[in-house]
């Protein structure tokens, strides 16, 4: 635009010129008139082809503001689809780094449960349980640092209830396969070790998890790793609150656990671990009158077909810690189970365990269950089984609650889904 009014300028000062020099006093005649009227033609003609000229410069300034426009237009396409690829990029490294998984142990059974005082209980019958389903999630901040956190549902009978808590939560650091940090609610040392060597966690809980000798996880500090030849040697040991994983408060102290195992050759374990400290009873209010403690020892042999082995506990005051008096403990389980066919697995286990040798000597435990395993599908197991326990006591002792001079037989299918 600004071009077409300095042509017009132009134009409007060179006519002027023109004008003034034909308007200028001169002789009159026929000759110089007829120059005048040629000057004029001249002068039109020069206007004329400079308004073609304005035309085609507008035309031209107008196709280079088009031009422009659909530059500008097309850069912000561009960086608004590259604003996108950030954020799509961004949002599949999260999923890529972030996993989902579950586990879900659940029964349809008929139980018999006899009192030797009272005769049948309520536990007494027929119907499906879910006892367990955990559902995990995993997230990877990089090489070293990721999170966890894993949700664990139950049904409660004290109040009839199903509940749904937290069972872990931890930030995990893998500094060297020597050694792994985990802050926060995570697996104790011992029981999720053993239920790995056992291979039938869904049918029962280990020994010291079903009589409550251990807490399978629980809320501190966490270490582990493999070190030695072909990872020879393996440990963990925890610093923890002591309450188990369902109750995160303080106590006034921490309690320790470790375990440190041992790898003869592929696929054995002989592995021994301990326990000490007050279980979370101990507070600024409430003094401990005794320190618990465990002991134990697994000797085991698992691989794809056969599994095999035995573990011993032994425990003091576990269950007298704010009691003036002392207590002792102990038991063993021992399992196996070998593969039969393709997908088919028989397996069988014995426990015996003496609940309080000082206070009550006739306290004990004895359970025993024997199954076949299927393998449904990748994921999916079912197991056909029968279990039998049997819980005694003479008097009134600081004992398990379960075990109450009661007799229990349960035939039924339990069953395994992971994904």
């Amino acid at each position: 635009m600004r071009s077409k009014l300095l042509v017009v300028a132009i134009a409007a000062g060179l006519g002027f010129t023109s004008l003034a020099s034909v308007a200028a006093p001169a002789p009159q005649s026929s000759k110089s008139s007829t120059a005048s009227n040629a000057e004029i033609e001249m002068l039109k003609a020069q206007v004329a082809a400079m308004q073609a000229k304005l035309d085609e410069l507008e035309q031209r300034t107008d196709a280079q503001s088009d031009i422009n426009v659909s530059t500008g237009q097309a850069i912000e396409k561009v960086q608004a689809s590259s604003a996108n690829d950030t954020k799509i990029a961004a949002l599949e490294k999260a999923i890529n780094n972030t996993t989902l998984s579950g586990k879900m142990y659940f029964d349809f059974t008929n139980i018999d449960q006899k009192n030797s005082d009272t005769g049948s209980t309520n536990a007494t019958g027929t119907g499906i349980d879910v006892k367990r389903f955990y559902l995990t999630v995993d997230h990877k901040f990089d090489d070293v640092w990721s999170a966890n956190l894993t949700t664990d549902f139950n049904y409660v009978s004290n109040d009839g209830e199903t509940n749904l808590f937290v069972k872990k939560a931890y930030v995990e650091g893998k500094f060297d396969p020597a050694f792994k940090l985990r802050i926060g609610s995570a697996d104790m040392p011992w029981i999720p070790f053993v239920e790995n060597y056992y291979g039938f966690r869904y049918v029962e809980n280990t020994l010291t998890d079903r009589l409550k000798y251990a807490n399978s996880a629980d809320w501190g500090l966490h270490a582990a790793g493999d070190f030695g030849a072909s990872k020879s040697v393996n440990y963990a040991v925890s610093v923890v609150n002591g309450n188990g994983y369902k109750n995160p408060s303080r106590s006034k102290g921490v309690d320790f656990e470790g375990r440190i195992g041992f790898v003869p050759f592929e696929n054995m374990i002989v592995a021994v671990g301990g326990y000490s400290g007050h279980r979370g009873q101990e507070t600024q209010s409430v003094n401990a009158q005794n320190t618990a403690t465990r002991g134990d020892v697994m000797v085991a042999y698992a691989d794809k077909s056969v599994r095999v082995g035995v573990e011993y506990f032994t425990a003091k005051d576990w269950n007298t810690i704010l009691s003036p008096v002392s207590d002792k403990s102990d038991g063993y389980s021992v399992w196996g189970s070998v593969g039969v066919a393709d997908g088919v697995t028989l397996f069988a286990r014995y426990d015996s365990a003496k609940l309080s040798k000082d206070l009550d000597s006739d306290a004990k435990d004895t359970y025993y269950n024997a199954g076949v395993e299927f393998d449904i599908t990748k994921g999916f197991k079912l197991a056909a089984v029968y279990k039998h326990e049997k819980g005694e006591k003479s008097v009134a002792t600081p004992i398990p609650p379960h075990v109450q001079n009661v007799k229990t037989d349960e035939i039924g299918v339990f069953g395994e889904v992971k994904f």
